[in-house]
């Protein structure tokens, strides 16, 4: 799926509280997430969130992803190839691209518990953890393996 269709989609899901409201639980121990009904060429998640529950800092493999906020408010932290820092407040009813290749964290920072849609094409099948170094970005770790294990990230 291309990313203005996968953009669509994560929206229109975002928009239908039947289709995410049910999996929404928040865990003190770990991000809650929950798999979505979604074409076959996507991966759809809804993700939730309380104070300082994070996804470290990652990229997608070979998929593009969207992230749609429905309640609260998350941090991201980019982090391009020389390791230059860009930080941005997610809000809630924006839609958010996240280019293939790009590296980014999200974490829950202020205010009410958080709940977002993400999806992902085409579906995940690995990522890979980074750390900035002196030199840069390096490889932390990479993850190769079904979604679910993926987003638990």
């Amino acid at each position: 799926m291309l990313p203005p269709e996968l953009s669509l989609l994560v929206t229109r899901t975002a928009a239908d509280p039947l289709t995410w409201a049910r999996h929404v639980r928040f865990d003190p121990r770990q991000r809650h997430w929950a798999r979505l009904p979604a074409p076959p060429d996507v991966d759809l998640w809804v993700l939730t969130w309380l104070r300082d529950q994070t996804t470290e800092l990652h990229d997608h493999g070979d998929s593009a992803a969207v992230v749609v906020v429905l309640q609260g408010e998350l941090r991201e932290v980019r982090v391009d190839r020389l390791g230059t820092t860009t930080v941005r407040t997610l809000t809630v009813g924006k839609n958010y691209s996240v280019p293939v290749g790009d590296r980014h964290d999200i974490t829950q920072v202020k205010g009410v518990p958080a709940v977002s849609v993400h999806g992902y094409s085409p579906p995940l099948t690995s990522m890979t953890y980074w750390r900035q170094t002196g030199a840069g970005l390096v490889p932390d770790r990479t993850v190769v393996s079904d979604a679910e294990e993926l987003v638990r990230g």
